[in-house]
């Protein structure tokens, strides 16, 4: 949690803000949207409350985004439960669980995460974007910034960070999670997720989304590579990812997809726990939802009047 600044709004909707979310700067790159902890008047449900940057999103491009989230049941991707507009200013809120944008997970952990968590949290996004990417929806947000981890295991919020930013202005994304083809004006594909996803997971193993092979563990190298790739033609698919994943052992390089792929099949991940957190990653959750319940409403700004009618 981080304190409210002076240009953040004191309401939207029916919710008033307590909290940011995120850090003003952070080694996980830029943020693709401003994030909120909020809570009903009444005090009696307490959100994650979203909303576009002042600069770096097109509103009504956001607002469409966040509408096409809500209709999507993809597992993993971050659902808007309720949506409105205040002052102008569009915006989505989801229950609040705890949960700590990956790059605070790892400054709570103290640096990169471990490998068998870094492939758990490969292997759940890799499977919402797989069943996204079956209905030929790409997510067009990945980033570290985007990706939540709580106690039920990750979910990937951001939807549409892309196809939302304002003409001519970035999307808010680390550079490193744009693949070439969107840095020169393509359209997001699925294959531009799994570069995205590639820089996410290596960010994830190393503190950064562009490092060095020396960096990442030697199981992951091959994979994140072949993900990374400047070529779309040569990235596995998602399926593929989480088939990689999945294993254990030393990662292999899949072959790319020479088709749009299907549906992935069920996996023994489907059934298993969410992936354990290291302890500090937990008191860092504990601690942000002990803040939350212990901070006071702020005073409700008044009602704006109703307009009048001139006769």
């Amino acid at each position: 949690m981080e304190r409210l600044r002076h240009d953040d709004p004191p309401r939207l909707g029916p919710y008033l803000t307590l909290a940011r979310l995120d850090a003003d700067s952070t080694d996980g790159g830029a943020l693709p949207e401003r994030r909120y902890l909020a809570r009903t008047a009444d005090g009696e449900r307490t959100v994650l409350l979203c909303a576009p940057l002042p600069d770096a999103a097109a509103p009504a491009a956001w607002a469409m985004e966040a509408e096409l989230a809500s209709r999507l049941s993809v597992p993993r991707f971050l659902r808007p439960a309720s949506q409105g507009s205040e002052a102008g200013l569009p915006w989505y809120a989801v229950p609040y669980t705890p949960v700590l944008p990956l790059p605070a997970a790892l400054a709570a952990h103290g640096g990169p995460l471990p490998e068998d968590l870094v492939r758990r949290i490969g292997a759940a996004l890799a499977a919402g974007l797989a069943a996204a990417h079956a209905r030929g929806q790409a997510h067009a947000g990945v980033s570290p910034a985007a990706v939540l981890l709580g106690a039920a295991g990750p979910l990937l919020g951001c939807f549409g960070a892309v196809r939302s930013a304002a003409p001519g202005g970035p999307p808010g994304l680390d550079p490193g999670c744009l693949a070439p083809e969107l840095r020169s004006g393509g359209r997001p594909e699925p294959l531009g997720d799994v570069f995205a996803l590639g820089a996410v997971l290596a960010y994830a193993a190393s503190g950064h989304t562009v490092p060095e092979q020396s960096e990442l563990p030697p199981g992951l190298r091959r994979l994140l590579a072949s993900c990374l790739a400047r070529d779309p033609a040569d990235r596995p698919s998602a399926p593929q990812v989480l088939h990689a994943l999945s294993t254990t052992g030393p990662a292999r390089t899949p072959a790319p997809a020479p088709a749009p792929a299907a549906a992935p099949a069920a996996t023994v991940l489907d059934e298993q726990a969410p992936p354990p957190l290291p302890g500090r990653v937990v008191a860092a959750l504990a601690a942000q939802s002990a803040e939350l319940l212990a901070s006071e409403l702020p005073a409700a700004p008044p009602a704006r009047p109703a307009p009048q009618k001139v006769h």
